[in-house]
């Protein structure tokens, strides 16, 4: 009767989840990372995320500290017991959507920098193939800007015609 308690201790024991220590320590350091990630996001970025007042509390405590000192590690390390403590999917998903809108808000203006480019470049058809996708520009100014930019292009000036085109060809497509 013994051996089978011990027998059946032994079955259950092998049925619990086994994590090992290197896995562990992976997983620690997985979740300091992503409080170094939460602190290092704006307060309205971080106001966004699903966190509760002891997390928010320790993060603000953690920016106040030099990064360069032993205490910040220390924060950091909290920060870390914290979040495993935490189911820390929703932060994680929240985090995701943050990035990714920054992220889209990146290739927009990557995509206005290269029509501005090739506006410049190409002069007049490019203008007329902007104005078929958004007939409210005004090719007048278009036109104007880019000789400007232009000509300060040649004369080795600052590009301040050239910037003026970005921003208005983001306010004409946004």
């Amino acid at each position: 009767m013994r051996r089978q308690r011990q027998h059946e201790a032994f079955d259950e024991a092998e049925e619990e989840e086994y994590f090992s220590k290197t896995q562990l320590k992976k997983d620690a350091d997985d979740l300091k990372k992503l409080g170094l990630e939460l602190l290092d996001l704006s307060t309205k970025n971080r106001a966004a995320l699903p966190l509760d007042s002891e997390l928010e509390e320790a993060l603000l405590v953690a920016g106040k500290i030099n990064r360069k000192k032993d205490g910040f590690r220390r924060q950091i390390q909290f920060i870390g017991k914290l979040l495993r403590q935490r189911d820390v999917g929703p932060i994680e998903l929240a985090l995701q959507k943050i990035k990714a809108s920054h992220q889209e808000n990146v290739n927009k203006f990557h995509e206005i920098e290269k029509l501005r480019d090739a506006i410049i470049k190409h002069g007049d058809e490019e203008i007329t193939a902007f104005l078929a996708s958004y007939p409210q520009a005004d090719r007048q100014k278009l036109r104007h800007l880019v000789r400007v930019a232009k000509k300060e292009a040649s004369g080795n000036k600052p590009p301040a015609a050239s910037r003026e085109l970005f921003k208005y060809l983001r306010s004409i497509i946004e």
